[in-house]
């Protein structure tokens, strides 16, 4: 077992958060960019959570514990800006659909593959929020139920229940597509 990892000096914490930085910022940014299906969004959530993580190294008790922080955060934060994404569409009044705008894949992506994707991607956005985060973290992030259970704040069982249900409306939902 690796002994914690001590941070004595803000250089220290400077090099640490740069190194978390390095490694980690993408994977963020991909997660976030799942969950608030806006990767500029997504990348303003991450660089949130690393400005905060940076003001307050000093009160994180252990270091080795930095990168599920920088999760927790970065989830937190994307549920804020869905929230708030939320009350805006509330508040906004409804425009005449424009048809002129519509999505059009390139063709190089090939016509199949962005069928397939959008099927997906629009199954995973008809989940519950607890459920999408769960398949997002466990699938696309690669965590593990105890990294989930400690990333999202709920026990183990729940994100097993969590996970169990998305599965399943994922694969009802796509077969209804099919």
């Amino acid at each position: 077992m690796d002994a914690p990892v001590r941070v004595s000096t803000a250089r220290d914490a400077d090099e640490a958060l740069v190194a978390l930085y390095t490694s980690h910022y993408r994977s963020l940014v991909r997660m976030a960019a799942l969950l608030l299906h806006d990767t500029a969004a997504a990348e303003d959530v991450v660089q949130d959570s690393f400005v905060a993580m940076h003001g307050s190294w000093r009160r994180l008790r252990d270091a080795d514990k930095a990168l599920a922080y920088l999760r927790q955060a970065v989830i937190n934060r994307a549920r804020s800006r869905l929230r708030h994404l939320k009350v805006v569409d509330r508040k906004t009044p409804a425009l005449a659909p424009d048809r002129t705008n519509a999505w059009v894949p390139s063709a190089e992506q090939g016509a199949m593959h962005a069928f397939e994707r959008q099927q997906v991607m629009t199954a995973l956005r008809g989940l519950p929020a607890r459920q999408r985060e769960v398949i997002v973290l466990r699938y696309y992030g690669d965590l593990s139920e105890a990294q989930i259970a400690e990333a999202m704040g709920i026990s183990q069982g729940a994100v097993k229940s969590h996970a169990s249900r998305g599965i399943n409306a994922l694969r009802q939902s796509l077969e209804t597509a099919s």
